[in-house]
């Protein structure tokens, strides 16, 4: 069973400075995304709960491409769980045909800074960088047919809409980040 993770990231967080790799064979930063409104999701390729929403998040970015720029980002520990290697992530991008840039953070730096604690967890900044919105997906992580409240995408059209965000926001459901022993 997976775990609900109710230790919220404080809004109004500048988002974090990163570089990082993606399967995609390219490297990203925070600077390529200046002025972009922009989701960071932290996944991983083992996780049920990940494998039960991937394809959401994939339609998610491509029904907002061009307005809001979505990354994925998998920090989880590859030698307590092989099966989130960086070569991993690489053939599951792929075989997913993701929409998205999908990151390694090796050092799990960016996850720290964001206060993730799960796999899915969503984090939303607005134009200016400063987070708006985390929290979950959906009201339903595994079937897609069952999901009444898009909180997530709620958050999105509200950046774009220039309209309040609500504050009530729900956290995510899911496995924990596997952490390297420090």
């Amino acid at each position: 069973m997976g775990l609900t993770f109710s230790k919220m990231t404080p809004l109004g967080l500048d988002m974090p400075a990163f570089s990082l790799p993606s399967a995609q064979g390219q490297y990203w930063s925070n600077a390529d995304l200046q002025g972009t409104p922009t989701v960071l999701a932290i996944l991983c390729n083992h996780c049920p709960y990940v494998h039960a929403v991937e394809d959401r998040i994939d339609q998610l970015t491509r029904d907002y491409r061009g307005r809001i720029q979505v990354i994925g980002i998998n920090a989880n520990d590859p030698d307590a769980y092989p099966e989130d290697s960086f070569e991993a992530m690489v053939q599951r991008s792929q075989h997913k045909d993701y929409a998205f840039p999908y990151l390694w953070d090796q050092s799990q730096d960016l996850a720290r800074s964001l206060g993730a604690e799960c796999t899915p967890d969503f984090f939303l900044f607005n134009t200016h960088h400063r987070l708006v919105y985390r929290g979950r997906l959906d009201d339903s992580w595994k079937d897609p047919q069952l999901v009444t409240s898009q909180d997530l995408r709620k958050a999105i059209e509200g950046i774009l809409n220039h309209q309040p965000i609500s504050t009530d926001q729900k956290p995510s459901l899911g496995c924990s980040i596997k952490w390297r022993n420090l």
